[in-house]
């Protein structure tokens, strides 16, 4: 009899493609993946600790699925309840302590093992499950073969960082950088391919410190890697995050101009403007670096997206220093951003810095630089209005009769046009813009 499994995900394109991964791992188990927590066999949570407080929501998630629990036990049926991924990874004791009714909690590196432990707690009901240790043999040899479940598919290259960012939990949570082989990853883009994949993300902490063993049995790097995937017959469109601007090599920037395949979009997060406070991030470069690679991707790309993380309120950020991210992001200029508040994370050393700003100050300088940003967005959209582009059409919109792709440059577009269409590249004239979303016509 076929069990139903349902899946919450937390957070990054990494945890995505984890629990996409965990779905395949279960279905070779006779589970089958349901939209209703209430049908469900097993319910796996998948944790992000990158946000404030990000195990206070875990908890009041899990609270929601008590009673289910318990109503359960009390008709004679099991309901087994999993939480995986970060929160779990740097907070496993104090997790299962507060979260007594949950049966199994491991790591980001141990989803492997996850039929394994549902064999345990079968043989010993009572006992439950912790495994947050850091493998010697990688996961991913572990996994069966990758299925899409659409037309864009993430693929994780490479896991884990080395570069200690004093305000970032991924070294502790997802461990050291870890490359899987040029063989290994191309093998799963062809099956994804297959499978019904046309625009992939290849994902990684660290994605461009990719340095995965070649064909030849050497390291390789992220460019060799992106001309083997855009070799594969089915992939129209590949990208890649999250990038390091001081891993990025110039044969990464002539890919981009040289690969018909690479989308003319990325995500090259800098955090911060101003140099002092880079210094204090443990952030390897510098502004004039960033600056002088953004110039290098421009004048090989020209109609490159960029986007951009920011965080503001860092330990010690002064006025000052604010004001040089507001200028770096007038002088730049980004497509798309994502900017927060700094928040502290236990453990890390920027948690103890001294002079931590005041939360009103926070609050005062991201609005101030996400009214910037907004702005900017909604005017790079606005300069694509009456022209023509290619989308990739991917999922119905909200909107009863219309559909929603994706432009090269990662720009949401709504277009009224049938589900037969679904899945397809094709032509639109963009007819409205705004900040974040573009309404197109077919052509």
């Amino acid at each position: 009899m076929t069990k139903k499994l349902f899946v919450k995900t937390f957070g990054c394109q990494m945890n995505v493609y984890d629990s996409a991964r965990m779905v395949d791992l279960m279905r070779t188990l006779g589970f089958e993946e349901t939209n209703s927590p209430e049908d469900a066999d097993m319910i796996i949570f998948n944790t992000c600790h990158i946000r404030e407080k990000a195990s206070e929501k875990i908890f009041s998630e899990l609270g929601r699925f008590r009673p289910l629990k318990e109503e359960r036990r009390k008709q004679g049926r099991d309901l087994i309840l999993v939480v995986a991924g970060c929160v779990v990874q740097a907070e496993s004791e104090e997790f299962m302590n507060r979260a007594k009714f949950v049966d199994i909690a491991l790591g980001p590196q141990t989803y492997h093992r996850l039929p394994e432990m549902l064999c345990r707690l079968e043989q010993k009901r009572k006992q439950r499950i912790i495994d947050v240790e850091f493998p010697a043999v990688a996961k991913f040899d572990s996994l069966p073969q990758a299925c899409s479940n659409g037309v864009s598919s993430f693929l994780a290259i490479q896991e884990g960082c080395d570069r200690f960012c004093s305000y970032c939990v991924v070294p502790y949570t997802r461990g050291a950088e870890y490359s899987r082989s040029l063989k290994e990853i191309v093998a799963e883009a062809r099956q994804l391919a297959e499978t019904g994949t046309k625009d992939l993300m290849l994902l990684g902490q660290n994605v461009n410190a990719w340095h995965g063993e070649g064909l030849d049995g050497k390291p390789s790097d992220l460019s060799r890697l992106v001309a083997a995937v855009a070799e594969i017959d089915g992939i129209e469109r590949i990208r890649y995050v999250t990038s390091y601007p001081s891993d990025f090599t110039d044969d990464m920037i002539a890919m981009h101009r040289d690969i018909p395949k690479v989308m003319p979009y990325l995500h090259l997060p800098i955090q911060s403007g101003s140099d002092r406070i880079l210094k204090k991030m443990n952030r390897r470069y510098t502004r004039a670096e960033y600056e002088e690679i953004v110039a290098k991707l421009r004048a090989a790309r020209p109609d490159i997206a960029l986007s951009s993380d920011f965080i503001v309120g860092f330990p010690e950020e002064t006025d000052e220093d604010f004001e040089q991210t507001m200028d770096l992001v007038r002088r730049v200029t980004f497509a798309q951003s994502y900017s927060f508040k700094y928040s502290a994370r236990p453990g890390t050393p920027a948690a103890a810095m001294k002079n931590q700003v005041p939360e009103d100050v926070k609050t005062e300088r991201l609005e101030r630089l996400q009214a910037l940003l907004i702005e900017q967005h909604a005017a790079y959209n606005a300069a694509f209005l009456g022209k023509e582009t290619e989308i990739l059409l991917e999922e119905n919109a909200k909107k009863e009769g219309f559909l929603l792709g994706h432009t090269p440059q990662m720009q949401n577009v709504i277009i009224k046009a049938p589900e037969s269409v679904l899945g397809q590249i094709i032509r639109v004239r963009i007819i409205k813009t705004a900040a974040t979303t573009l309404d197109g016509e077919l052509v």
